[in-house]
């Protein structure tokens, strides 16, 4: 009976999230794995992101699904592969993008409450804010729950960020695991990848 239940709720978020899709997002976003059968996740989550601009009133200029309680203000400063719209779909992100560009590759994962930064408020004047700088992520990252990233930070891929760290350098060889505040370099993972 649960099995029931679970493949009708999924072939009705496939139904509704389709119609809110075609309506809300651009198709370029649609073109991937999660919405590539009736039950794959992307439905779902354009139902939730549907609710979630009707009530919060936030993300309604966002082409693409975003979680209902993360904040995507400059959607238009953020480019990423279609493989990693997932990455919009942990609790409490922020995706702040203002005054330059976050870049993020194929197949990266986000968790819960991360914050990835282009600019700060300024030293002297907290009213005013810095020059932003980009923010660039490579194919494969992983950044755990509670991290943030700081304005110009490039990581490479295969980038692995523990659980609450702040990444205030860049690490653009990637193939490593970085954790801290500030984040340092904790392993080097480039043989184990090669090892697969």
């Amino acid at each position: 009976m649960g099995r029931i239940i679970s493949s009708l709720r999924k072939r009705l978020h496939f139904i509704f999230g389709k119609v809110i899709s075609i309506i809300m997002y651009d198709k370029k976003y649609l073109d991937n794995t999660f919405f590539s059968s009736w039950d794959s996740p992307g439905w779902e989550w354009a139902i939730q992101d549907f609710w979630g601009r009707m009530h919060y009133d936030q993300n309604r200029n966002v082409p693409w699904p975003v979680f209902p309680n993360s904040f995507v203000p400059h959607p238009h400063n953020i480019i990423f592969h279609p493989s990693s719209l997932n990455v919009f779909h942990s609790s409490g992100c922020y995706f702040q993008a203002s005054g330059a560009k976050i870049i993020i590759g194929k197949n990266c994962w986000i968790a819960q409450n991360v914050g990835i930064i282009t600019t700060n408020h300024d030293l002297m004047n907290p009213d005013n804010h810095q020059e932003g700088k980009n923010v660039e992520i490579g194919d494969n990252c992983w950044i755990g729950m509670n991290s943030v990233i700081l304005p110009g930070v490039q990581l490479g891929p295969h980038c692995v960020v523990g659980a609450g760290s702040v990444v205030t350098k860049s690490f653009i060889e990637g193939y490593c695991v970085i954790c801290g505040n500030p984040a340092k370099l904790i392993k080097n993972i480039k043989t184990d990848v090669d090892a697969r």
